[in-house]
C-alpha cells in the first residue's frame, strides 16, 4: 500500500502548516496618458466623401463596362461576313476603251475587285500599317496614346481637341469608312456628298459610336480581315477606291504586284487622296511616298539600303495613267451614252469607243506647239480639234488648250460659234446636186438685195474688190462671198438649208440671205462631220464615239453605236465635183496654209464678222479635221482669219496623223472641160511616203527627180500673202 501512495502529493495546503504564501507580485503602476483626441467633423466628412466616390467609381465603372459590352455585343450581331463589307461604292464605275480595246480613261467610282490583307504586295501592306497605325497589330481597337497624343497637338494648335488630328487606329477609320454600319440612302440624304460628310462628323457622340463600333469589329474579325475592309474601302484619288482600283489606274498592274516605291505612294494616299494623287501632282505624290518609305525603313519593314533604293527611284505613272481621265474625248462619250450607264451608274461598265490614242497626241501636241511657237505669249485665244474617219467615226478630240483636263467647257462640242465662209461647201453642194457645173460662171459684182423688215442689204468682199465673171470653183478658192450669195439665191435658200441640214448641222440656220455666208452658228463637231459627208461620197454620218456598252464581265453589249454613215445627201457625181473645187482652196486658195506632204487635201477657210471666228475644215482620202480658234468671250482675233493660225494648226495636226501613211488620191471627179490636174509630189527629204511600187513607176520616179521635176520644198511653199479668207 506505501508503494501505491508513493509519489503523491500530500493532500493539506500548504497554509495548513502555516506555509508562507507565495508572495504577489505588485501591480505595475499605472501609466499616466494623454487621451486620444475626438475626430473632428471634417476629418469624417473628407473620409466619407472618399469613400463615397470609391463606392461610385468602381459601381460606376461597372455599370459603364457592363454597359460597354451590351453596346458592343449588341454591335457585333449587327456586323455582316467580312466579304459583304469589301466594296461599299453608292455609284459604278466607267472604264473606258480605245479602239485597240486599251484603257484610256475611267469614270465614276472605281473599284478593281476585291483584295485581301494577304493578297496585296507585302510592301504595300507594310507602307499601310507603318503610315497610319504602327501599333494596328498590338491594341485593342483603340489607342489610347495615340488619341492623348492627337488631342496634345490639336490643343497646342489652337484646335479644339477634336479637331485635326484624330487619334484614330486603322479599326476606327475602317468604322467610318463603313458609316458605323449605316447605309447610304437617296431618301435621307440629300447627295453621296452629304452622306460621306455626315459620315464624318467628328463629334463627341459620333467618337464615341466610333470606338463602340471598332470594338465590335475587333471581337468579330481578325486584324487581316479589318486591313482587308480598310484596302478595299479607302479612297485612294481620281475616282479608285481600294488598292486594286489605285493600281491599276496609277501604275496598269494589280496589287499584288505593286514595289515597295508603288506601294508607299498608295500609302501617302490616304491622308489626303485627292489633293496627293500623283495624277495631280506628281512630284508632291513621290515626296509623300519618300517619307512612308522613310517610316517603313524605322519600324523594320526595309533595310536602310532598300529605303535608299527606292527613294532614288520614285514610281512613276503608267502611260494610262499619264493620260489622265482622257479629257475632252472621254467627257464627250459619257454624255452621248445613256445617263443611268454613265455619269449616274449603279453597275460597273465597260464602254468601247473609237478613240485613237496615235491621233489623240497628234492634235495636242500640234495645237500646243502652234500656241507655244506662232502666238504671241499671254494670249487667251482658244481652239478646238476634231479628227474622225468619213464615217463618222471620232478619233481625236481637243476642246481647248488645257489639254490634260477632265469636265471643263469643251468648245468642240459646247461652243456654238457662226460658221463663215466654212458653209460655202454647202452652198455649192446644193448647186451641184441641181445639175450644175464647176466651171459655171457668175458675176461677182456689186449687188443689193431688200430684205422685208431690215431694209436693203449689200454684201462685200473681203478684199471690197470685184472680179467680174468667175467659175463656181474659182469663187469658192478665193471665199468670195458675192457669188456665193447669188448662187444660193438662184437654187433658193430653202434648199440650202435642207443640204446643209441633212449633212448633220442641226443648229438654227438664218432665213436671209446672209445663210450663204454663214451667219448661222454651229459646233466644230457638226461642222466636222458635215465635211465627212462630202468625203464619203455624199452621205450624211452621225458622229459617233461610243461603239458598244457592256456590264463589266459580260460578253454580250447592251447597246451598240448610236452614229454612222446615213441616208445620201447629194450624189455620188456631185459630191465628187464638189471634193474637186474643195481640193483648189488647198492648193490654189485661201488654204494654202494646210498643204503638207505632197498630198491631195481639200477644204475650206471660214472667218467671220470682225474676225471673231476662225475656221478650218479639211480632209485627205484617209481622216477628216475641223479646227475652231477664238476667245470665249467674242472678242475679235488680231491678225487671224481661218487660212491662217487655224490652217497651220490643221496642217500640224494632220502631219502628224498621217505619218506612216501611204499617199492615197481623193475621191474627186474634175468637170468635163477642166484643165487636167497636175499630180501632187512628194517632199523631197528622206520622208518619201509616195513612191511608186511598179518598176515603170520607178523608172518614172527617178526621170522626173533628176530632170528637176520634184516638188518645191515645202519651208519654201509659196503662200496667200495674208493667209486670209475672204
Amino acid at each position: 500500500m506505501s508503494d501505491s501512495k508513493r509519489g503523491k502529493r500530500p493532500l493539506v495546503a500548504d497554509r495548513r502548516y502555516g506555509a508562507k504564501p507565495a508572495a504577489k507580485k505588485p501591480k505595475p503602476k499605472a501609466r499616466k496618458t494623454t487621451p486620444p483626441p475626438k475626430r473632428g467633423i471634417i476629418a469624417r466628412i473628407l473620409r466619407w466623401i472618399v469613400r463615397l466616390i470609391w463606392v461610385v467609381t468602381w459601381r460606376g465603372a461597372a455599370v459603364a463596362a457592363l454597359v460597354l459590352a451590351l453596346a458592343v455585343g449588341y454591335v457585333w450581331t449587327t456586323l455582316p461576313n467580312v466579304t459583304q463589307l469589301l466594296d461599299g461604292r453608292a455609284r459604278g464605275s466607267v472604264t473606258l476603251l480605245d479602239r485597240e480595246d486599251a484603257v484610256y480613261a475611267w469614270r465614276g467610282d472605281q473599284f478593281g475587285g476585291a483584295v485581301t490583307a494577304n493578297s496585296v504586295s507585302e510592301d504595300l501592306k507594310n507602307a499601310v500599317v507603318a503610315t497610319e497605325d504602327k501599333r494596328f497589330y498590338r491594341h485593342f481597337g483603340l489607342s489610347p496614346r495615340g488619341i492623348a497624343s492627337a488631342v496634345r497637338i490639336n490643343l497646342s494648335e489652337g484646335r479644339g481637341a477634336l479637331q485635326g488630328h484624330g487619334g484614330s487606329t486603322i479599326t476606327q477609320q475602317t468604322a467610318k469608312l463603313l458609316c458605323l454600319g449605316v447605309e447610304y440612302d437617296p431618301t435621307e440624304w440629300k447627295n453621296e456628298a452629304a452622306y460621306v460628310a455626315d459620315c464624318r462628323r467628328g463629334s463627341l457622340q459620333r467618337k464615341a459610336k466610333e470606338a463602340i463600333f471598332a470594338l465590335a469589329m475587333e471581337v468579330k474579325y481578325s486584324k487581316d480581315e479589318i486591313l482587308s475592309i480598310y484596302l478595299n474601302r479607302a479612297y485612294m484619288g481620281a475616282g479608285a477606291y481600294g488598292a486594286e482600283a489605285a493600281a491599276q489606274r496609277y501604275f496598269g498592274k494589280p496589287a499584288a504586284q505593286l514595289t515597295a516605291a508603288e506601294g508607299a505612294m498608295i500609302a501617302g494616299l490616304l491622308t489626303a487622296p485627292s489633293r496627293m494623287a500623283p495624277t495631280s501632282d506628281l512630284k508632291r505624290s513621290q515626296d509623300r511616298a519618300a517619307t512612308v518609305l522613310r517610316l517603313m525603313g524605322e519600324q523594320g519593314y526595309l533595310s536602310d539600303a532598300e529605303v535608299a533604293q527606292w527613294q532614288q527611284n520614285p514610281a512613276t505613272l503608267s502611260r494610262a495613267a499619264r493620260r489622265q481621265a482622257g479629257g475632252y474625248f472621254a467627257d464627250w462619250v459619257m454624255s452621248t451614252g445613256p445617263e443611268f450607264f454613265t455619269r449616274n451608274t449603279t453597275e460597273d461598265v465597260v464602254i468601247r469607243t473609237t478613240l485613237d490614242q496615235r491621233l489623240q497626241r497628234a492634235a495636242e501636241e500640234a495645237l500646243t506647239d502652234v500656241f507655244e511657237n506662232k502666238v504671241r505669249k499671254g494670249s487667251k485665244a482658244q481652239a478646238a480639234i476634231v479628227v474622225m474617219s468619213a464615217d463618222g467615226a471620232v478619233r481625236a478630240m481637243v476642246g481647248g488648250r488645257e489639254t490634260r483636263v477632265s469636265g471643263v467647257f469643251n468648245r468642240a462640242i459646247q461652243a456654238e460659234r457662226q460658221t463663215g465662209s466654212a458653209f460655202k461647201p454647202f452652198v455649192y453642194a446644193a448647186a451641184l446636186e441641181l445639175g450644175y457645173s464647176p466651171l459655171d460662171t457668175v458675176d461677182d459684182s456689186p449687188m443689193t438685195i431688200d430684205i422685208p423688215g431690215s431694209g436693203p442689204w449689200s454684201p462685200r468682199n473681203y478684199t471690197n474688190d470685184y472680179k467680174g465673171r468667175v467659175t463656181l470653183t474659182d469663187a469658192l478658192k478665193d471665199s468670195l462671198n458675192i457669188p456665193a450669195v447669188k448662187v444660193s439665191e438662184s437654187v433658193g435658200r430653202d434648199l440650202v438649208r435642207r443640204v446643209a441640214s441633212d449633212f448633220g448641222i442641226e443648229s438654227d440656220l438664218a432665213a436671209g440671205p446672209a445663210l450663204a455666208l454663214g451667219a448661222s452658228e454651229s459646233t466644230l463637231l457638226e461642222m466636222t462631220g458635215a465635211y465627212a459627208g462630202i468625203l464619203n461620197g455624199g452621205s450624211a454620218v452621225t458622229p459617233y464615239g461610243l461603239i458598244d456598252l457592256r456590264l463589266k464581265g459580260d460578253a454580250d453589249p447592251l447597246m451598240g453605236t448610236g452614229g454612222g454613215i446615213r441616208e445620201r445627201v447629194i450624189q455620188d457625181a456631185a459630191a465628187a465635183q464638189l471634193v474637186w473645187m474643195m481640193e483648189k482652196v488647198v492648193s490654189q486658195g485661201t488654204g494654202q496654209r494646210a498643204q503638207f506632204g505632197g498630198r491631195e487635201i481639200a477644204g475650206k477657210t471660214g472667218t467671220t464678222q470682225a474676225a471673231r471666228d476662225a475656221w478650218f475644215i479639211g480632209f485627205t482620202a484617209d481622216y477628216v479635221a475641223g479646227v475652231w480658234m477664238g476667245y470665249d468671250d467674242n472678242t475679235p482675233l488680231t491678225g487671224v482669219t481661218g487660212g491662217g493660225l487655224p490652217a497651220e494648226i490643221w496642217r500640224e495636226t494632220m502631219l502628224r496623223v498621217h505619218e506612216g501613211l501611204p499617199v492615197r488620191p481623193l475621191p474627186m471627179q474634175a468637170p468635163v472641160g477642166a484643165r487636167p490636174q497636175p499630180q501632187p509630189q512628194a517632199p523631197a527629204d528622206n520622208r518619201r511616203r509616195d513612191v511608186p511600187r511598179t518598176t515603170e513607176g520607178i523608172i518614172e520616179f527617178l526621170i522626173r527627180d533628176i530632170l528637176g521635176g520634184g516638188p518645191p520644198n515645202e519651208n519654201n511653199r509659196s503662200r496667200h500673202p495674208s493667209g486670209s479668207d475672204r
